[in-house]
């Protein structure tokens, strides 16, 4: 039945397994060739080939291994290499800044000792300081002796050369001059003591400290303004790294903006001061020696910055010192009314001592000149002219405070910082701790702006990412009720509509998103700013919005339109800004130091000079009559509206990054760099 003698049948593998693929591939080889198949492959083999195939993979792997864990180190080492150098670069730019802050100030010494000497003198010295801006690196080593030095920066020889130039001036004063011992009344913005030849014109002091602005109607600019040179710690855009005084988040910043998290080839610190979030200052106070800088760049004696003086005016003599030392001892407000105003309290006969400042309020023409303010007889006086502020409540948030808002009811207050908000509740005396904490962003990432809409039941918080939270607050525990997002990495401020029903939110990239409250809805983008919309702020009919960029720029905005109505070019970074409410005047912070009035609709503009660094935040009471800004030095101030009077100034010890004036003028709330929130009440 069976054919006999028949060969056992050969060991099949299982289909699919290895030996059965190879074996597949040996039949097929040996059909191809013609031949009759010889190759067959046991389980063995099979697994001895797999065997020797692992090992080899093995191998391999150990290979690649050793080569990424080289590749490591090396990446390591260049990662070293590079914040070394990094490090060398930033001291040396930090290094040129001061040098440059020197020689800007002498510049300013100089050009207001230069009217008290004689016609002659006056001209020796003016093509002194002409030939001062000419120096160069050969010139400045033969003077001093010095061969084969590598090249200094033009600053520094700028810096040497006004040295000399201010040591000649004083040389060249005549003691016996009478005008040689007038001082400047203050209250009267420096204007009945100044000399005719200085009536005549403003300061001839140093252009980069009176940066000005032109104003166009014309969306198109003009011309480019001037190139200035950005400081080297707000260089983020978004924000900044902890710099040298690490309570303050870093890198113009102030934003002054901390890089957007994942956007590469963004170096945080290289670009620090376009965020005003950055640094305290480029450099210490008292550093070469020098006392901390006074008001409009005059260097005040030591006695009014010693411990308990913070009260009075650093160019007080020391009589006037020790009087509102006495003062500060009876519980006088911390913050006091500034020197250009009477200070309560001190005896007749020392009131003249806390004068002799110069001009600080600078009115500019169409044409651009600038003249002092004379001061009208009401510009600190009568209804709803603050006299002074005093401190009622110290918020301590635990993190940089980065953005404040206080309600209509003046009763709670919102802190922004690092990943949340927190809710105070301020209507009762007392040490404070927050009722409530709105966790809105990531841990790492800064609150920029917080607005509440007028029920005082919605909050809306922007800040370092692309989505913006709306909380509601009227449930028992606050809780997220939508979420807007946009493109842009990160907001840098939020506006609110009279109405209450649309957002206006500006963003890193340089646009300005609006949103539908209601139907939580992107509804218009405006674009024009070539760089971070850092700051708005909108009419009280709701029909104009007003914006300033790192750009250098402020636009008005058509909202009824969706069009650009005017375009304001400056030579600084615009870090804050505020409408007048009851009138047609734009107050603009900038990254130079100056604060600008202009006014919407005519050429009319005044220039604010007693900031020492960043205007970090602006806002305008209700009532329109007056304004506060502060600063990066530490500075609130606030001022009347539009000629700016100086009405009364409060020093805190670290940047004062945020503010806030309540609905009723009664409450004035600021945000500061040493992680803390301030409350003052406001004095009529």
């Amino acid at each position: 039945m069976f054919p006999q003698n028949r060969p056992p049948a050969p060991l099949q593998a299982p289909p699919g397994s290895s030996a059965s693929v190879v074996a597949a591939a040996a039949a097929a080889a040996a059909a191809a060739s013609g031949t009759p198949q010889s190759l067959k492959l046991t389980y063995p083999e099979t697994l001895d080939r797999i065997k020797e195939e692992f090992q080899f993979l093995q191998t391999q792997y150990h290979s690649l291994k050793l080569e990424c864990e080289k590749l490591a180190t090396e990446k390591t080492e260049i990662q070293r290499h590079y914040v070394m150098y990094y490090e060398m670069s930033y001291g040396l730019n930090i290094e040129m800044h001061k040098q440059t802050e020197i020689a800007k100030r002498l510049n300013v010494i100089c050009a207001q000792l230069i009217p008290f000497l004689s016609q002659e003198h006056q001209q020796q010295v003016v093509q002194a300081m002409e030939r001062a801006k000419q120096v160069t690196m050969g010139e400045l080593n033969a003077s001093i002796g010095v061969r084969g030095l590598p090249p200094l920066p033009h600053s520094v020889c700028t810096l040497y050369s006004h040295i000399f130039i201010f040591l000649s001036v004083l040389f060249l004063l005549d003691p016996s001059s009478p005008r040689s011992v007038q001082s400047y009344s203050s209250r009267e913005n420096g204007l009945d003591k100044i000399p005719p030849s200085r009536k005549e014109g403003p300061p001839q002091a140093s252009p980069t400290s009176l940066a000005s602005s032109s104003s166009a109607t014309s969306p198109s600019r003009g011309k480019e303004p001037p190139q200035r040179e950005k400081s080297s710690t707000p260089g983020m855009k978004p924000g900044t790294p902890m710099s040298q005084e690490s309570n303050t988040p870093g890198p113009s910043g102030p934003p002054q903006f901390r890089p957007v998290p994942g956007k590469p080839g963004v170096d945080p610190l290289a670009l620090g001061l376009r965020n005003p979030l950055a640094v305290q200052g480029a450099y210490p106070p008292g550093a070469f020696g020098l006392p901390p800088p006074g008001v409009n760049g005059d260097l005040p004696g030591a006695a009014g910055y010693g411990a308990g003086l913070h009260l009075v005016s650093p160019q007080m003599n020391g009589a006037a010192a020790a009087a509102a030392a006495a003062a500060a001892g009876y519980g006088r407000s911390p913050v006091s009314p500034h020197p250009h105003m009477r200070v309560p309290g001190l005896p007749a006969s020392l009131q003249s001592a806390a004068s002799g400042k110069p001009a600080y309020s600078f009115h500019v023409s169409a044409d651009g000149q600038m003249q002092p303010v004379p001061f009208p007889p009401d510009a600190l006086l009568g209804p709803g002219i603050p006299r002074h502020a005093r401190q009622i409540h110290t918020l301590s948030h635990g993190e940089v405070v980065c953005a404040v808002t206080i309600s209509t009811s003046t009763r709670h207050v919102y802190t922004g910082g690092k990943g949340c908000v927190k809710v105070w509740d301020i209507s009762q005396p007392g040490s404070k701790s927050p009722m409530a904490q709105l966790d809105c962003l990531n841990r790492d990432n800064y609150i920029r702006s917080c607005k509440l809409l007028s029920d005082g039941r919605t909050l809306i918080v922007g800040g370092e990412a692309s989505t913006l939270s709306i909380w509601d607050l009227a449930t028992p525990t606050p809780r997220i009720k939508a979420e807007l997002t946009s493109s842009a990495p990160a907001c840098y401020a939020l506006a609110i509509s009279p109405d209450n029903k649309v957002c206006f939110s500006c963003c890193s990239d340089g646009n300005i998103v609006v949103w539908d409250l209601h139907n939580q809805t992107l509804v218009r983008q405006f674009q024009g700013h070539t760089d971070g919309a850092s700051c708005i702020d909108i009419s009280n009919d709701g029909t104009k919005l007003w914006t300033g960029g790192l750009d250098n720029t402020v636009r008005c905005w058509d909202l009824r339109e969706g069009r650009q109505l005017q375009q304001h070019d400056f030579t600084s970074q615009i870090f804050s800004l505020g409408y007048c409410p009851t009138g047609e005047w734009l107050a603009v912070g900038m990254e130079s130091s100056n604060v600008e009035v202009l006014h919407v609709s005519k050429p009319d503009k005044y220039q604010l000079h007693l900031h020492e660094s960043c205007v970090l935040s602006l806002k305008f009471a209700y009532c329109g009559k007056w304004f506060v800004s502060t600063g990066k030095d530490n500075l609130l101030n606030a001022w009347r509206t539009p000629y700016g009077s100086s009405i009364f100034q409060s020093k805190e010890s670290s940047s004062v990054l945020s503010c806030d004036i309540s609905p009723d003028d009664q409450f004035i709330v600021t945000g500061s760099g040493d992680k803390k929130a301030t409350v003052y009440e406001v004095m009529y």
